[in-house]
């Protein structure tokens, strides 16, 4: 029998066969694919990778196909995984699940492919101050987490209602690790806590990422007379935790950990993280949320069984900004129009509602609009609100804090706080 494609001309034929062909799409993950941060942003780019396609597929019916770079969490690694992903892959569009030194560390390479890229975790205020700088170069770049000078503004706000006002907290002492992360946050807190919430900072401690005895540390903290440890920690912070629970240190801890924004804290830590408390962009652990998040975390959890069991606030960032990421493409008819893609990405807007009230938006900030209690703009930066009744957008971040049976919480701002704030048992009253 003679086939039915071979009865064709030679033209039809081809086109035939072309017709039956979809081009991919390519979207790059760059990351850590061993952590629980790096894996949130990889799992939240798939589940919406995963809905785009099934829904028919995007700009024309064409499929979403994802490819991976790992990081290591190393800036080495990171600038040849941005080059990988350009050179090799040739991707069209880049999400990113990684810190903010290997952010810093490829940005050069993103200027240089000019390929739109998101950034669900890093939250560097350097790199929006370089979208303001040069706003040619950085027109690829968007930024879905509020920048740690938001992040540091909230905390300022804990530190003179709560720590203040009802702890009694005159002094604290920072313990940072040393990273473009906790050079930052060290930097915007020292700057704001004593003029903005009455907070004297006593001293200011930096340590190596790789520290595993903080005994000394602690001891020095103690030194210093202050009131309470404000600690920056980003990677490893486990460590801090655990042994500040079981050296019982006198002090309250708080500030920004990183490894208690994960359900696994408690197990990661054997069950000695009680009385920590953290910032944390929303939604954390311990944070109600509204029916659409929690329709993607039960997505998320019927599909993954592994760690991260709950995805941290980067795996919301990465769903939802995935999303928004290709509705711009198909606005600016795909992604090589970087000029086209920007302005239909800026101008992206999702608000979840709870309860007929705002609860989460997803959007940018444009290079014009001033943000009142900082004075300065934002542009390309996720949109948030540093003052209640939070009607414009969700809070920069929430605090939340680990209890020490292991319950989780929201303590601040009162209007998302699920819980109180307390002391561990261990440290007295002032």
């Amino acid at each position: 029998m003679i086939s039915p494609l071979k009865t064709l001309t030679g033209a039809a034929a081809i086109a035939l066969a072309a017709s039956a062909v979809t081009a991919d799409i390519k979207v790059g993950f760059i990351g850590s694919m061993s952590s629980d941060t790096g894996l949130s942003t990889l799992r939240g780019a798939e589940i919406a990778i995963e809905e785009l396609n099934a829904a028919g597929g995007v700009l024309g019916g064409q499929k979403i196909e994802l490819v991976t770079a790992d990081t290591r969490e190393d800036v080495t690694e990171g600038v040849k995984a941005y080059e990988y992903l350009a050179e090799s892959e040739e991707v069209d569009f880049i999400i990113s699940g990684s810190i903010d030194d290997v952010s810093l560390g490829w940005l050069p390479r993103m200027i240089e492919y000019q390929i739109p890229t998101l950034d669900t975790w890093t939250s560097y205020i350097g790199i929006i101050d370089m979208v303001v700088e040069n706003p040619d170069d950085m027109k690829p770049y968007f930024m879905n987490i509020a920048s740690d000078e938001a992040l540091a503004t909230l905390y300022i706000n804990f530190g003179a209602d709560v720590l203040k006002a009802q702890m009694g907290f005159e002094s604290v002492v920072i313990l940072a690790e040393d990273t473009a992360f906790g050079q930052a946050i060290t930097g915007l807190v020292t700057e704001a806590l004593a003029p903005v919430a009455g907070i004297e900072v006593k001293d200011t401690i930096i340590y190596d990422i790789n520290t595993v005895d903080f005994a000394p540390l602690f001891s020095k903290a103690q030194e210093s007379g202050a009131d309470f440890i404000y600690q920056v920690s980003s990677v490893n912070s486990q460590v801090i935790s655990s042994q500040y629970v079981k050296l019982q240190v006198p002090m309250a801890m708080t500030g920004v950990n990183v490894s208690a924004l994960g359900l696994e804290y408690w197990e990661d830590t054997g069950g000695a993280g009680g009385g920590i408390s953290t910032l944390s962009p929303i939604p954390s652990v311990g944070f109600e949320l509204d029916p659409a998040s929690q329709a993607f975390v039960d997505t998320y959890q019927a599909k993954y069984t592994s760690r991260p069991v709950m995805p941290h606030f980067n795996g919301f960032n990465a769903y939802q900004g995935l999303k928004q990421a290709f509705a711009a493409a198909e606005e600016a008819g795909g992604f090589k129009d970087v000029n086209g893609w920007n302005a239909a990405m800026s101008k992206q807007d999702l608000k979840l509602m709870k309860d007929d009230k705002l609860w989460l938006r997803y959007g940018f900030w444009d290079r014009d609009t001033v943000e009142p209690v900082t004075n300065r703009t934002y542009p390309q930066n996720a949109l948030f609100d540093l003052e209640a009744p939070y009607d414009f957008a969700q809070p920069s971040m929430v605090v939340i804090q680990w209890k020490e049976d292991g319950n989780v919480g929201v303590v601040y701002p009162p209007e998302y706080a699920t819980t109180d704030f307390t002391l561990p048992s261990w440290v007295p009253a002032k």
